[in-house]
């Protein structure tokens, strides 16, 4: 977390040592203990906030991207039962069309001897 190395916490320990003295230096190092222990367990909840914060924001957006895809299958599904529809529709026109021509071949044949030109 914070870049120090042994010779300056060697350096600030002496330091407080000759500032407090040695009578009030274990109370001292116990409260500093006790701010650390605090400031880090508030730094960790903090990330920890931010990771939930992001992981929402994340999915947020799948959920986002999801419901658009859903949009896209339900303009799939119309367009295949509209192909389905077409391709019936089409059987039927094809369907009728060869009727036609066979009514057509059959009335052809069955003319009368006096439709036909003379050779």
């Amino acid at each position: 977390m914070f870049d120090i190395g042994f010779w300056e916490l060697a350096i600030i320990g002496i330091v407080a040592l000759i500032v407090v003295g040695p009578e009030r230096m274990p109370g001292l190092a116990r409260t500093a203990g006790k701010w650390f222990g605090k400031i880090s367990r508030f730094i960790g909840s903090v990330k920890a906030d931010i990771d939930r914060e992001l992981k929402a924001d994340e999915m947020k957006k799948m959920m986002e991207k999801h419901a658009s895809s859903v949009g896209i299958h339900e303009v799939i599904e119309e367009t295949q039962t509209d192909m389905k529809e077409l391709q019936q529709a089409t059987e039927q026109v094809v369907a009728a069309t060869n009727e036609a021509a066979r009514e057509t071949e059959i009335s052809s044949s069955t003319t009368h001897p006096s439709d036909e030109p003379h050779r």
